[in-house]
């Protein structure tokens, strides 16, 4: 990761510098893929305005945050504003990881060729709750379908849990993804 310090109408101060430092550090522990980070602190009339950009993979996270008493309180709550940013970013990215090993069944008449007629296939979309396998069991007892389809919280993967002819319930877990 650089990192750049500008000083803009004010004098270089190491001491501001190291504090920029390990405020921005603290930034890597949500994204980690950083490839560049510019700090620009500047001093307008009474105003002490800190500037933070943050580039990270093709995304970039910027934030402006003005402050009359001194340059260290406006650096604390521009951070702050960043590391806000940076979670929304980086929950943006997880949560699109679930969908991205989603599989389609596509179907060709071809591969009804065999079967009867009088076949029909149906097609429903259905919404997905987050619980346990014993929330689950309990919701398809008080139903009368065959099947309930739900996350598990304690893997984070969808599973089906369905009802065996026996009366019993089975439960299909996916291996991967």
């Amino acid at each position: 990761m650089e990192m750049t310090v500008t000083f803009r109408h004010l004098e270089p101060n190491e001491s501001l510098k190291q504090y920029v430092h390990d405020k921005v550090s603290r930034v890597e522990k949500y994204l980690s893929k950083v490839t560049e980070i510019s700090v620009i602190l500047s001093l307008e009339k009474r105003s002490n305005i800190a500037e933070v950009i943050v580039n990270v993979n093709r995304a970039q996270i910027t934030a402006k945050e003005t402050n009359e008493d001194n340059m260290y309180t406006a650096i604390d709550l521009v951070m702050d504003k960043i590391e806000r940013q940076a979670k929304k970013y980086k929950d943006k990215l997880t949560s699109h990881k679930d969908h991205r090993n989603a599989r389609h069944n596509i179907f060709s008449p071809e591969d009804f060729a065999g079967m009867k007629n009088n076949t029909m296939i149906k097609s429903e979309s259905i919404a997905i709750s987050s619980m346990t396998v014993d929330a689950a069991v309990h919701e398809l007892g008080e139903s009368d379908d065959d099947f309930y389809v739900f996350k598990n919280t304690d893997t984070g993967k969808v599973n089906v849990l369905y009802r065996r002819r026996n009366g019993d319930f089975g439960l299909i877990e996916p291996e991967n993804g």
